[in-house]
Order: structure tokens, then C-alpha cells, then sequence
């Protein structure tokens, strides 16, 4: 094996390593029936989170959290992607803004 092929062989494993390391860790959250489903997800702390909430109710939800400093309207049936993190330990609330009574969860952050 040449010494440029060897270089370019050993610079796609790191760059291959570093994209790996630095992927966001993703975590499914479902409204159904104007309830967050699971009403609670658990994460690590100092960790960037891809939150992928899909909506299976025929109504729009908007996704609110003061603590996240996120809001997101996702329409009936569609799913959105909301970035948090990376967070301290502790626990960060979330409501369904149009269903405020049922649409309740939390973030915990381990």
C-alpha cells in the first residue's frame, strides 16, 4: 500500500471516528391522543439530543418548554425534530400547548 493511500486510509477512520463520537443521541417522543407517549424520557446530562416528536393525533400540538427554551407547533400526523442539550442533571418540564391538561411531560437528565 502507498504512503498516500495509507494516510487517506488512516484520515477517513478518524474523520470516521470523530462524526460517530460526535452523532446526537435521538429520542422518539409520540402525541397520541393529546398525551405525550412517554410522558417522561431520560437522557444524559452534557449530551446533545435530537428529540424527534411525531404527532399521530388528526389536531396540531405545539411542543413548549420555558426550562428547554423550545416551542415547536407540529402539525396532526407530521413529525418535527427539536434540538436540546446538552443539559445539566435535573428534571425539564414540557407541555402540549393546545391541551395544556393532558399533554404534560419532562426531560430527565441524568
Amino acid at each position: 500500500m502507498s504512503s498516500h493511500r495509507l494516510a487517506a486510509t488512516i484520515l477517513f477512520a478518524s474523520l470516521f471516528s470523530l462524526n460517530a463520537l460526535a452523532a446526537d443521541a435521538e429520542v422518539t417522543l409520540i402525541i397520541k391522543n393529546h398525551r405525550f407517549e412517554p410522558a417522561e424520557v431520560k437522557v444524559p446530562a452534557n449530551q446533545r439530543i435530537k428529540l424527534v416528536v411525531h404527532n399521530q393525533d388528526s389536531t396540531p400540538e405545539e411542543f413548549e418548554s420555558h426550562s428547554l427554551n423550545r416551542e415547536k407547533v407540529i402539525p396532526g400526523g407530521a413529525k418535527a425534530v427539536i434540538y436540546i442539550g446538552p443539559l445539566k442533571p435535573g428534571r425539564y418540564g414540557f407541555v402540549g400547548e393546545f391541551n395544556e391538561k393532558t399533554a404534560v411531560g419532562a426531560v430527565v437528565v441524568d
